[in-house]
């Protein structure tokens, strides 16, 4: 018997995890208490996704723990051990509102329950690979301090400068400003690290530039690209928020992402760490998006423009993936952003 273990296995990179396994014949356990209904209310409740993987996979198991709750994880590694052959771990506190209001909470979710993880990877099944869903939020502001200039429509880079085609893993995560949700992160993202170097776990940090997809609860709190096009079609309107509605994100697909998780399940490495999402081929500011709905499903959005930015927020972000794409060269993106809105736009 060999398992997938998934942690935030009902949200957008969990959900799309549980079926990529599950459709490849591995027994998969889904460990979600659909936190995210406490956070952001009945908008984020993924208790709809739970659901529909259960109706679709015969072969998955969801069980509702916290992850904070170390003896609660400690049975299902006790009891599954070795036949655990892989771990990824996206569940997690999203936002920087939340963790700027409820910072305690923040941390014990994204640090301390990843550093049970580790540990019960460690004590059970430490040969098996643990694949880690860390941001680029672990950059804090550092990002807006390159020489970006102002266009009609975003911020951008001048085409020579040496992080036009994106941010590479070598940008620093020091002196800068990081959100309390980026805060607590970097911790774990560190100690994702830590275990690899030192202990010798087979682990990979991914820091994923805007993750979206079909799967996507999109909330007012979080989930960008998804949440945007949910109150486009919907009520017609959008809030942004800040730097003039020309932050540019890079978004990358869910199926693409699961696939990079695939290629480092196949040849894993130790302590290693990639900057993962839409890259150059796939990224838009906020003004960019919202003339994409507007011309993709014909209609018009009210845009409300507040003045004032999140702590710590991103002017510009776009990640450079040649890391990846050099270490695992059969990996191929298949969504850019036009693509990726198009699909949303069907869910609505």
């Amino acid at each position: 018997m060999s398992i997938v273990l998934i942690t935030g296995s009902s949200g957008l990179v969990g959900s799309e995890s549980v079926n990529f396994f599950a459709k490849k014949k591995y027994s998969v356990i889904g460990i979600d208490n659909n936190l995210r209904k406490f956070f952001f209310g009945n908008d984020g409740s993924t208790d709809w996704v739970k659901k529909e993987l259960i109706k679709s996979n015969k072969n998955f198991t969801s069980l509702n723990i916290d992850i904070r709750n170390y003896n609660a994880l400690e049975k299902v590694f006790k009891r599954y051990k070795k036949n655990i052959s892989l771990i990824i771990h996206c569940a997690a506190q999203p936002s920087h509102d939340y963790g700027k209001n409820y910072p305690i909470i923040d941390f014990n979710v994204n640090a301390t329950g990843t550093l049970n993880l580790l540990e019960l990877t460690k004590k059970y099944c430490s040969n098996s690979p643990f694949i880690f869903m860390s941001t680029n939020k672990v950059y804090g502001d550092n990002p807006n301090k390159l020489p970006l200039k102002e266009t009609d429509k975003r911020w951008e880079l001048n085409k020579k400068h040496e992080y036009f085609n994106g941010i590479n893993e070598k940008f620093s995560i020091d002196n800068c400003t990081h959100s309390f949700f980026g805060v607590s992160k970097t911790y774990a993202d560190l100690i994702v690290q830590e275990y690899g170097k030192n202990v010798g776990l087979k682990t990979v940090c991914f820091r994923g530039g805007c993750i979206t997809g079909p799967n996507h609860s999109g909330a007012k709190l979080h989930g960008f690209l998804s949440y945007l096009v949910k109150s486009s079609m919907l009520y017609k309107k959008y809030s942004i928020i800040g730097y003039k509605g020309k932050q540019v994100r890079d978004n990358l697909h869910s199926h693409d992402l699961i696939n990079c998780f695939w290629e480092f399940y196949k040849k894993p490495k130790k302590g290693v760490v990639y900057n993962i999402g839409g890259g150059r081929y796939s990224n838009c500011s906020i003004i960019e998006a919202l003339d994409l709905v507007e011309d993709i499903a014909k209609i018009k959005i009210k845009r409300n423009f507040l003045k004032e930015n999140r702590t710590g927020d991103h002017l510009w972000y776009i990640s450079n993936l040649n890391k990846f794409k050099k270490d695992f060269p059969n990996w191929k993106q298949k969504y850019n952003t036009k693509k990726i809105i198009k699909e949303l736009i069907e869910v609505f």
